[in-house]
C-alpha cells in the first residue's frame, strides 16, 4: 500500500510541474489537458483522475505555492503591530527581490505565469490574488491598525487593504524589470535595492519616519540570520 501511495503522490507532483512548464509556456488559454498529460508522459485519462479540469490544475499549484511555506505561516503567526507590519513588508521584498535573483526557481514559474494571465483571461492572477488576500490580508490590516493606534502611522483615505495591493505591486514590478537573464532596468546601488524598497513602501503606506528607524533595521537584520537557521529545511 506504502509504495503504491508514493507512486500516487509522485505521478500528482509530476503532473504539476508539467502543467507549471505549460503554462508558463502558453498561458492558461493556450494550455490545453491534452498538452499537460503529453508534458507529463501519461493519459488524458489519467490525468483526469488526479485533477478534474484545468482549472483545479491552477488551483493546485496556487495552493501548494502558498499554504506549504512555512516562513509564511511564521510571518502571519505574528501578533498585530508597528514591528509586524514592518516585518511583512521586508518579507514581501526579500520574497520578490529572491525570485528576481534566482530566475529558474519555481516562484518565478509563478510570476511569469502572473503576467501571462494579466495578458490572457485573468484567471490564475484573480485566483492568486484571492489567495493572497485570504492569506495575508487580515494580518496586514490588523498590524496597520495597531500601527495607527500606537502613533506610528498616519491612517489615509480609503480601505488598508489597498495600500498592502500598493505595495505589493510596487515590489512585484520592481522583481519583474528584473527577472530575465539581462534585466530590462538597472538600478543605482542595486546592492541596498531591499532597503530603498522598504523605505519606500513604508513611508507610502503611512509609516512615520521614527517608526521605520525604529524598526526596519532590526527587520533587516533578522533578515540576514535567517538563512543559517533555515539552509537545510
Amino acid at each position: 500500500m506504502s509504495s503504491l501511495r508514493m507512486t500516487h503522490d509522485l505521478r500528482r507532483e509530476l503532473i504539476l510541474s508539467a502543467a507549471k512548464r505549460c503554462f508558463a509556456r502558453n498561458g492558461f488559454a493556450g494550455t490545453t489537458t491534452k498538452s499537460v498529460a503529453a508534458a507529463a508522459k501519461i493519459s488524458e485519462g489519467l490525468l483526469f483522475k488526479h485533477f478534474p479540469t484545468k482549472s483545479a490544475l491552477y488551483a493546485e499549484i496556487l495552493a501548494e505555492e502558498c499554504d506549504a511555506d512555512p516562513e509564511l505561516n511564521k510571518l502571519l503567526g505574528l501578533p498585530p503591530s508597528t514591528a509586524t507590519l514592518v516585518v511583512l513588508i521586508r518579507g514581501m521584498v526579500g520574497h520578490f527581490l529572491e525570485i528576481s535573483e534566482h530566475p529558474d526557481q519555481e516562484e518565478a514559474q509563478r510570476m511569469r505565469l502572473m503576467i501571462i494571465s494579466h495578458l490572457d483571461d485573468g484567471e490564475f492572477a484573480r485566483l492568486l490574488f484571492n489567495k493572497i488576500n485570504e492569506l495575508i490580508g487580515p494580518a496586514f490590516t490588523a498590524a496597520f491598525e495597531q500601527a495607527v493606534l500606537a502613533d506610528d502611522a498616519v491612517r489615509g483615505t480609503g480601505e488598508p487593504i489597498n495600500l498592502f495591493w500598493f505595495a505589493h505591486h510596487t515590489v512585484m514590478m520592481a522583481a519583474l524589470s528584473r527577472l530575465p537573464a539581462v534585466p530590462c532596468l538597472s538600478y543605482a546601488h542595486a546592492a541596498d535595492l531591499d532597503r530603498q524598497l522598504c523605505e519606500f513602501i513604508l513611508r507610502g503606506i503611512g509609516l512615520k519616519e521614527t517608526a521605520i528607524a525604529s524598526h526596519l533595521d532590526r527587520a533587516l537584520a533578522a533578515d540576514l540570520v535567517q538563512p543559517a537557521t533555515t539552509e537545510s529545511a
